[in-house]
């Protein structure tokens, strides 16, 4: 029995005993000190930011748009509006960038009511958005002016593995800020791949679905051909599946071709050939060859000018095909 100072015993007393955490919850508590902001909630962003609410456990704001999908599922989980990017910077040591392209983020971090006007000191910008490496770059140099950081984060899968938490990011920029922002970008990510300084990031994302783009734009023109010549789908599908056609570009294909889903890929045509067409400047830029780029980009633009611009990338199938005889 304890004794006190004078040798004495002492009664025993009941000890309160404090609530273990949780599995993870400390480690949730250290990190989740930073306060974490988006712009873009569409197909991809949205998924994003549900995985940084419940998955990473950070709070989060975000901007309100029209462009934005439904957003009550993120605000019943915490998730706070903000009527500009300004805003959103003010509160936020995180900035996640998600929208379509170059003309896009620069108006968000230069433009009127832009992030520069309200940076954190020491705040970071993750865009993860397709972008040109030139403009990355001249986002990049604003953005240090203004006493923060910036990462090209492009990503790559779909919105399938956005809202599962398993998108794959190319980054660009420095390693210690990567390291800085990493258990953020843990929250909704399978792997995260620093691929050097900034504007690697998106040059490799480019390189990516320029091959990516490329392959199912030739696919969905052979299964067009395929079609019209009254192949049976599930062979064709088998026969290149067992052979040199065998691809990831097949996997996300396939369902359209045998049974006309389309969900497999949720891309739109027009942001197919924006991503082709950011690759063709990309290699003018370098003095590259852009023979075949050139190909796929008319390809997608005939698809874009009849008027199926927000169609998704498997139905080039049907697209390609020839019009029947009148």
């Amino acid at each position: 029995m304890p004794q006190d100072s004078r040798g004495r015993a002492e009664a025993a007393r009941p000890r309160s005993r404090r609530p273990r955490d949780a599995p993870g919850t400390r480690a949730r508590t250290r990190r989740n000190h930073m306060h974490v902001g988006i712009i873009g909630v569409g197909l991809m962003g949205h998924g994003i930011a549900r995985n940084v609410l419940g998955r990473g456990g950070f709070p989060l704001s975000f901007l309100d748009h029209p462009g934005n999908q439904p957003v009550d599922e993120i605000t019943g989980m915490g998730a706070t509006p903000c009527a500009t990017p300004a805003e959103v910077a003010a509160v936020s040591d995180v900035i996640i960038l998600c929208v379509t392209g170059s003309p896009q983020v620069e108006a968000i971090v230069s433009g009127k009511d832009g992030l520069v006007e309200a940076l954190k000191p020491g705040a970071v910008v993750v865009d993860c958005s397709t972008a040109l490496p030139e403009s990355t770059q001249r986002m990049g140099e604003i953005v240090a002016k203004a006493g923060a950081h910036y990462l090209d984060a492009p990503m790559t899968r779909t919105a399938t593995h956005a809202h599962a938490g398993t998108l794959n990011l190319l980054v660009g920029g420095e390693v210690e800020v990567l390291e800085q922002v990493r258990p953020v970008l843990a929250s909704f990510t399978e792997a995260v791949e620093h691929v050097g300084p900034l504007g690697h990031g998106h040059r490799m994302k480019l390189l990516h679905n320029y091959v990516s783009v490329g392959f199912m734009t030739l696919l969905a023109e052979a299964a067009a051909q395929a079609a019209d010549a009254g192949v049976d789908p599930q062979a064709f599908v088998n026969v290149l599946a067992t052979g040199g056609g065998a691809s990831a570009a097949l996997d996300r294909l396939a369902p359209y071709i045998t049974e006309g889903n389309r969900d497999a890929l949720p891309f739109a045509v027009a942001n197919a050939q924006k991503d082709i067409d950011y690759y063709r400047a990309m290699s003018e830029a370098a003095g590259a060859q852009q023979t075949i780029a050139d190909g796929i980009s008319s390809a997608l633009s005939a698809t874009v000018e009849a008027g199926h611009a927000q169609a998704y990338v498997p139905e080039l199938v049907k697209f390609f095909r020839k019009l029947p005889k009148t």
